[in-house]
């Protein structure tokens, strides 16, 4: 199943080019703070998921175009990524990287804020008037189904509600001159497009085989394979929820390949990954200057 949210945190069911209106399923659903309906729905999915099927089969369809899509996850506790996971990507943007050659094994993972999720509908917003680079990163998306602390990776892949497409937008530092933590590089609204959609796991019988592509105004600039991770999903998750709790909806980033490169306002970023998803944002200027200049 194929679970998108839509322009009034309204929830859909896509289905080929349309999607299928199945909001009254799902408990909490709308423009209420917090978003975290689709938290809920994902941890109640047992019971949940038979009640969109059936709300899905008295649904009317409409065109998937006339609708704006929102993150499908619009409010993760967790966005967790994976820095330095395909082997081509380490030492690809030089001094301008944090990683010093050493993989996500060594390194662990690392946070973004869950603020910076945009979805499928929006844009990728750069801070106006910067001269800093910008670049893009393809990845897999792994969303958890139920909490999870200290799972073994054996055990690891049960955890897994669904995939999406992400693409980890980064302000590179500029050394001696410029040295945020990845946090605050990673983390500017807008800088985690997600989406179109959340693809359930039962559809992806192996994530670990999946074509991994983005083009920036038609260019391709990124082509890679799942296979080539370093550290799999489920190790990744064995690594996370050995130092903390993962929850239901939570958002795992599992790395980019090679092909890593600058954007800029006017730019159209499309994402493709197999059997998930694809999607296309455009690339703006914040309207205004921020109090602190990047």
């Amino acid at each position: 199943m194929k679970l998108a949210v839509f322009e009034g945190h309204r929830v859909g069911v896509i289905e080929g080019d349309h999607l299928f209106d199945v909001t009254d399923a799902v408990e909490g659903a709308g423009p209420a703070w917090p978003p975290v309906y689709m938290n809920r729905l994902i941890a109640n999915w047992e019971t949940a998921g038979p009640a969109i099927a059936e709300k899905r089969r008295t649904a009317r369809g409409i065109a998937l175009s006339s609708v704006k899509l929102l993150p499908p996850n619009p409010c993760p506790v967790h966005v967790i990524a994976a820095p330095a996971n395909y082997r081509k990507h380490i030492g690809e943007i030089g001094a301008r990287s944090v990683s010093k050659g050493r993989t996500a094994e060594q390194q662990g993972f690392f946070m973004k804020a869950t603020a910076s999720l945009v979805g499928a509908g929006g844009a990728i917003e750069l801070p106006k008037g910067s001269t800093r680079r910008f670049d893009h990163e393809s990845e897999l998306a792994v969303i958890i189904g139920r909490r999870a602390r200290n799972v073994p990776r054996s055990e690891a892949m049960s955890y897994v509600f669904g995939y999406s497409c992400l693409i980890d937008v980064t302000m590179r530092i500029e050394p001696g001159v410029a040295e945020e933590e990845r946090v605050t590089r990673k983390s500017f609204e807008t800088f985690t497009p997600l989406g179109p959609w959340i693809v359930t796991a039962d559809e992806i019988p192996d994530p670990h085989a999946l074509r991994n592509r983005l083009w920036v105004n038609g260019e391709p600039r990124q082509d890679a394979n799942t296979r080539d991770m370093i550290v799999n999903i489920p190790a990744l998750i064995e690594l996370i929820s050995s130092v903390m709790t993962l929850n239901p909806g939570d958002v795992i980033a599992s790395g980019t390949p090679e092909g890593v490169g600058p954007i800029a306002p006017g730019d159209r970023i499309r994402i493709s990954i197999e059997s998930v998803g694809e999607m296309t944002l455009p690339v703006v200027e914040a309207a205004g200057f921020s109090p602190r200049r990047f």
